[in-house]
């Protein structure tokens, strides 16, 4: 396989038009400062408010190399960068007409095609960039990291369409590897990958079927057994709300309170979905399921949610957090520390994950619904180290200047679609006192309030 290179990430909703990326690339690539020689253009948009800068895109499989009859366009294997020789080109354009990006171009200046090549790996427009709408980096790291480990996910899928599911298990697993004893209660998860046939299951890691209540106190007893006979496993726990956060809280509990070596992944569809799409202790507030109907007397769920990030980390786990299949990046950073946490402790996420069939929204927008939760601080993404004693947001821009609203939110989901005004301002008032909460503890975390100290001279 290949893999995932250094590239341009272009924001236009950032850009000012200020130019100050094509004279950098001008000066860079000819020492003048006239925008014709610069290999990054500023397009106006039809309502003249519009910049967006264009540029070559690196493409894996570039229609300009294709389409050059001269050779003179080639994919570096080593960069990714599609390298351009003067010495073979002809300058019949065609290959401008092959790019769809408008991302070579041809100089009439010096009557030949033009572009980007990164500067070597140091992109000059990047650095003068100043509302930052450009940045150079590799948005797939992850791929480079996981794209030779085994995926332990048999083929195929029992999954609804859309479903979050199968996504994130093919991802855990391909990330714990292959020393792993997994426990699935039932629910959604062993139905799309570990209930198999003909005395088959559908992963390839022994998989264990608990009872809701035990999925914890199970993996505990054959953690301690694999140790005790010199052998070093991963103890996963895939469970849906219902196995952590109400019928197996209890185990749970005391899995964590004693610390015990396990890594517990919730994986919180907001209700009892595979079952008839019944409330559990984490639907929020308001929600219609089967077992809190809408009506006019009837508002969908009474209560608030439980609140099971912040309760795991007051069970002084080694390892919490919250997080996003949409963030996947971010999801496996996080993993990679929660498996490194259960080899001496209790490591517990918290898994975000909407489903189309119960909540009521269309198949196609799985990830869309995961980033407008965590974008208007519905499902706020951080980390809880008992190494260091800190509690850290993921994404502070966020938390402070979220670029949605929940009724952003909120009007994607049908399960939330009768909510009264009323309904809504209770839903957000629940989200801020719980924002606040967090902010609370992250500010008062043992290492932020030392450095407070010394600034203070306390």
């Amino acid at each position: 396989m290949g893999k995932a290179y250094h590239t341009l990430k272009i924001h236009p909703d950032k850009c000012n038009g200020c130019g100050d990326c094509e004279v950098a690339c001008a000066q860079a690539k000819t020492g003048t400062s006239n925008p014709l020689h610069s290999r990054i253009k500023v397009i106006k948009g039809l309502n003249e408010e519009f910049y967006g800068p264009v540029t070559c895109l690196q493409c894996g499989d570039p229609n300009c190399v294709k389409s050059c009859p001269a050779g003179a366009l080639t994919k570096n294997p080593e960069t990714g960068v599609v390298e351009w020789s003067e010495d073979r080109c002809v300058s019949c354009t065609i290959c401008t007409l092959g790019c769809p990006y408008g991302g070579i171009y041809y100089n009439p200046l010096i009557s030949t095609v033009i572009k980007c090549d990164h500067c070597g790996g140091d992109p000059a427009c990047v650095k003068v960039c100043k509302p930052k709408a450009l940045e150079y980096m590799t948005e797939a790291d992850i791929f480079n990291d996981q794209q030779d480990r085994e995926d332990l996910f048999a083929p195929g899928l029992a999954a609804c369409l859309g479903c979050n599911t199968e996504l994130f298990i093919r991802h855990a697993l391909r990330a714990v590897g292959p020393d792993t004893v997994l426990a699935a209660p039932p629910g959604c998860i062993p139905g799309v990958c570990a209930v198999g046939f003909n005395g088959m299951t559908g992963t390839k890691v022994p998989s264990f079927h608990p009872l809701l209540t035990n999925t914890a106190s199970m993996l505990a007893g054959t953690r301690r057994y694999y140790k005790r006979i010199g052998r070093d496993v991963t103890s996963l726990a895939l469970a849906g709300d219902g196995g952590a956060a109400d019928v197996g809280f209890q185990s749970l509990s005391g899995a964590a309170e004693r610390g015990e070596e396990v890594l517990f992944l919730c994986v919180d569809n907001e209700g009892y979905m595979n079952t008839g799409m019944q409330r559990s202790s984490t639907t929020p507030y308001g929600s219609w399921t089967s077992t809190t109907p809408v009506g006019p007397s009837l508002p969908g769920k009474p209560g608030d949610s439980k609140n099971m990030p912040v309760i795991m980390m007051l069970h002084n786990c080694e390892y919490v957090a919250t997080a996003v299949m949409a963030n996947i990046e971010d999801f496996h950073r996080k993993l990679a520390k929660a498996i490194a946490a259960s080899k001496k402790g209790f490591a517990y996420m918290h898994i975000f994950s909407p489903c189309p069939t119960g909540w009521r929204y269309p198949q196609d927008q799985t990830i869309e619904v995961q980033r407008r939760a965590v974008g208007c601080n519905f499902f706020p993404l951080w980390e809880y180290e008992k190494s260091t004693g800190e509690m850290n947001f993921t994404n502070p821009d966020i938390i402070e200047n979220p670029p949605w609203t929940l009724k952003d939110y909120l009007k994607m989901v049908g399960k939330f679609r009768h909510l009264s005004k009323e309904q809504i301002a209770h839903l957000q008032n629940t989200l801020d006192v719980r924002l606040k909460l967090l902010k609370s503890i992250a500010v008062n975390s043992p290492e932020k309030l030392a450095s407070k100290d010394a600034v203070c001279g306390c």
